[in-house]
């Protein structure tokens, strides 16, 4: 099918390109070097053979690749982002290839020691003998999610070059920012056209997923009052120890390092204090709807017994949703997942199919109309210095693209 090389040097070409999104920007997409992959992307879909290209004032790419079936069947499409985390830095970003992996401590930075090791990184394991793409320990990599863009270009380009692949319209799309949740915000679901869709953006290979936390991010600000220390008695309010008992009543283990699976958790992001004011950043995850409700329950119930205790209103907790489980809205057209499954099935791949802990814009897109699974890209250790991904895995993500845009082909419209 693809080779390694080629696979190899798409991706690579990528990751080079700094993506960065950032958080404190209001503007689509966030940074500007975005548009420089967006509008390469844009080109290059163009060259390869799809039809349909366009790009958007706000950087989001669609395409698309006609049917060649006489049959009227669904119009799927397949999506990734092309942002990177701003967790860590993605300039100058040097890959490394590392080929026949034999399953041992991969030494990422000779200078700063820095190694990627299978004694912490378990997974590592599982891909002894393959050829693996790791970064030189000093950016992320970017797998997430141009590992993504990669493979639907790359599948895109073979079935435009194997037309004897029957498959129906396929629209495919590319968009900024996904990485501070603002992936789906300004994607034209009407235009982008598709029956339904699914997200290249998950790790390990076989990855297949249609739930997702419910989120919502909560801003607490707590009020203080400065007087000189040494006259301080009965006067001063120091909202650093208020801060405090809120941040100690909330339950210790449920935060992000003692929960897994399906175990929501609060997670304190981000403090900043002085004794007049101090605020506190969380957000909140729940698979669970009503679990979801009660997280937000409970910050709001201890905000007021503070507030009791200390005769004034000297806390305000701000909780804003930010998305929901996509299970709720996957659940009701659950044969998209079940032909993401039958296609890995079909190339040999295992299914993994389980909750995120975490988001997608496939949960966004999803409450906007356009259901959409998430499928593996086959990253691993995101948005950090120990990113890495097999070739292989991108080989075989490429596959199950083209698999699912064949056995949708096999089923008409009703």
């Amino acid at each position: 099918m693809i080779s390694k090389e080629h696979i190899t040097n798409r991706f690579i070409n990528y990751v080079t390109i700094d993506t960065e999104s950032d958080p404190n920007s209001d503007t689509t997409p966030s940074t500007k070097k975005q548009w420089n992959l967006a509008n390469k992307l844009a080109e290059e879909l163009k060259t390869i053979g799809m039809q349909e290209v366009s790009i958007d004032e706000n950087a989001y790419v669609m395409a698309t690749l006609p049917s060649n079936v006489e049959l009227d069947v669904p119009t799927i499409g397949f999506i990734a982002h092309f942002d990177t985390s701003p967790d860590f830095t993605g300039a100058n970003v040097n890959p490394q290839i590392h080929k026949n992996y034999l399953g041992g401590d991969i030494l990422l930075n000779k200078e700063e020691q820095i190694v990627l090791s299978p004694d912490y990184f378990e997974d590592l394991r599982l891909y002894i003998g393959q050829t693996l793409i790791t970064t030189d320990g000093t950016t992320l990599l970017g797998a997430d999610d141009k590992a993504g863009i990669c493979e639907i270009v790359s599948a895109m380009e073979y079935l435009i070059k194997n037309p004897e692949i029957k498959h129906g319209r396929i629209r495919v799309g590319f968009t900024p920012d996904e990485e501070i949740g603002r992936g789906a915000h300004k994607f034209d679901v009407k235009k982008f056209g598709a029956d339904w869709a699914y997200t290249m953006d998950g790790s390990q290979i076989g990855e297949l997923e249609y739930e997702n936390f419910n989120a919502a991010g909560a801003v607490v600000n707590v009020k203080g009052k400065i007087v000189h220390p040494g006259y301080a008695k009965g006067k001063m309010i120091n909202s650093m120890y208020i801060a405090t008992e809120f941040i100690n009543s909330l339950p210790r283990m449920e935060t992000p390092e003692h929960t897994e699976g399906y175990q929501g958790f609060f997670h304190l992001c981000a403090v900043k204090g002085k004794v007049e004011e101090t605020t506190l950043e969380y957000i909140i995850r729940d698979h669970d709807r009503k679990h979801f409700e009660a997280r937000k329950e409970v910050m709001q119930k201890l905000t007021d017994e503070l507030n009791n205790q200390y005769g004034s209103e000297v806390i305000v907790t701000e909780i804003k949703d930010q998305y929901y489980n996509m299970r709720e809205k996957i659940e009701p057209v659950l044969h998209i997942v079940d032909i993401a499954e039958q296609a890995m099935k079909e190339i040999g791949i295992t299914p993994l199919i389980k909750a995120i802990r975490g988001g997608t814009d496939g949960s966004q897109l999803s409450y906007m109309g356009l259901p959409c699974p998430n499928i593996f890209a086959g990253g691993h250790n995101f948005h950090g210095r120990y990113e890495y991904v097999p070739v292989e895995s991108m080989i075989k993500a490429t596959e199950v693209i083209c698999k699912i845009a064949e056995l949708t082909a096999q089923k008409p419209v009703n």
